[in-house]
């Protein structure tokens, strides 16, 4: 992947580099701690879910936010750059398929803790997410280390790019109205509703891999990556390491093999258009089958 040619984004914060903000939630210790640390590694964790997870975690005391002024370290361009990338995607697609203007999300770069001006305070643990009231994708750089780490050292950038076209696609969700819909499946699939709108998140970040393949050159080394950070994410796979044990009944994510699946089928395809987007909610069809 080279982002040379890429114009960047005017649409991203860095709040990073310390300061004072707002004050919020302090996520406690003993079994919250717990709860945080399962769902760390998840990727595009959807902050309605996440809030509820927070209020049971949520201790005494507060905390301040960072606010900062940014860091120098590369991230802020690199997201600048990769936004603009989905932007420019996003409204050629939004064109091509009748569903009207494209408006782009902002990204917040932060460290620690961040206020998300609608789903609540959240802290770095909970990974990068998106907030549908305030429209903005947040990220926590840090996450992107880690993710390197967990795949073998290596730079990862397409990895890092997967995570933020995934985010960008909960916002598409969000500009279609498919986050609308999520409630009436939750009455009857629990946890397992938030399925449809992840798998379908992974197929809008293949969709946008598809169509700025060729000017940001994306090549198979580049696929691969994410194929490795897909297969790595899954609820199955991540429950089974970090308890030892799998729960289908509590996925919200989809298994690995679900997430490479409408991953890739949303990069060879490209199709934006709404007979692709609505099969995630087939109501005949149960979320663990899509």
């Amino acid at each position: 992947m080279d982002l040379n040619d890429q114009a960047a984004s005017g649409d991203v914060e860095d709040r990073r580099g310390g300061g004072g903000g707002r004050k919020g939630l302090a996520v406690g210790g003993g079994i919250g701690a717990l709860v945080v640390t399962l769902i760390a590694g998840y990727l595009g964790i959807n902050p309605q879910v996440a809030q509820g997870l927070l209020a049971l975690v949520a201790g005494g005391g507060q905390q301040q936010a960072q606010v900062g002024k940014g860091k120098a370290d590369g991230y802020a361009e690199f997201s600048s750059k990769l936004l603009g990338s989905t932007t420019e995607v996003w409204t050629q697609q939004f064109r091509a398929a009748g569903y009207g203007k494209y408006s782009a999300p902002r990204m917040v770069l932060f460290e620690g803790e961040v206020d998300s001006e609608g789903c609540g305070v959240a802290p770095s643990s909970v990974g990068p997410f998106y907030c549908p009231p305030s429209k903005k994708v947040f990220l926590d750089p840090s996450f992107f280390k880690e993710l390197e780490s967990k795949l073998g050292g290596s730079k990862a950038e397409f990895s890092q790019a997967y995570v933020i076209a995934h985010e960008v696609g909960h916002h598409v969700q969000n500009l279609l109205r498919y986050d609308d819909e999520l409630a009436k499946f939750k009455r009857t699939e629990g946890e397992n509703a938030g399925i449809r709108l992840e798998l379908q998140a992974d197929y809008l970040a293949g969709v946008w891999a598809h169509h700025a393949a060729e000017k940001i050159k994306i090549g198979q080394a580049d696929i691969g990556e994410a194929i490795t950070t897909t297969q790595a994410i899954g609820d199955d796979r991540i429950q089974k390491k970090m308890r030892g044990w799998v729960s289908p009944e509590s996925f919200n994510h989809g298994r690995a093999e679900q997430r490479l699946k409408f991953f890739m089928q949303g990069y060879k395809s490209g199709d934006a258009s709404e007979a692709a987007l609505r099969r995630f909610f087939n109501k005949s069809v149960r979320p663990l089958d899509l």
